[in-house]
């Protein structure tokens, strides 16, 4: 089984940063890429950010780009997303996802990001 521990939440002022942690545990080594999505009030979940885990390269929503970085920390098996200047657009339920050989994607429990005008 895989466990994934999310931490970081937060309420904060437009313009303000945050940095979401997702710590991943149990049978991950056939795991390829870890990730972020997000799910507003009244709407459906949408990808944020992925890296993958051999060789590190990031990809990112158009939405994100340039104010949200994702990295890592191998040996902790721990992904992280730091949000810059934040808006109340971004305000959300952020996930973390880890994704195994054979289609498999798991999903952590999720953290409320609220953003204020």
């Amino acid at each position: 089984q895989v466990q994934l521990v999310e931490s970081g939440g937060g309420l904060v002022q437009a313009g303000e940063s945050l940095r979401l942690s997702c710590a991943a545990s149990g049978r991950t080594a056939t795991g390829y890429a870890m990730g972020w999505f997000r799910q507003a009030p009244g709407k459906e979940r949408e990808w944020v950010a992925t890296m993958r885990w051999s060789g590190g390269s990031t990809y990112y929503a158009d939405s994100v780009k340039d104010r949200f970085t994702i990295s890592r920390d191998k040996y902790k098996m721990t992904v992280y997303l730091q949000m810059n200047s934040l808006q109340p657009e971004d305000t959300a339920v952020y996930y973390c996802n880890l994704d195994l050989l054979g289609d498999k994607r798991y999903w952590g429990q999720g953290t409320q990001v609220t953003v204020s005008s």
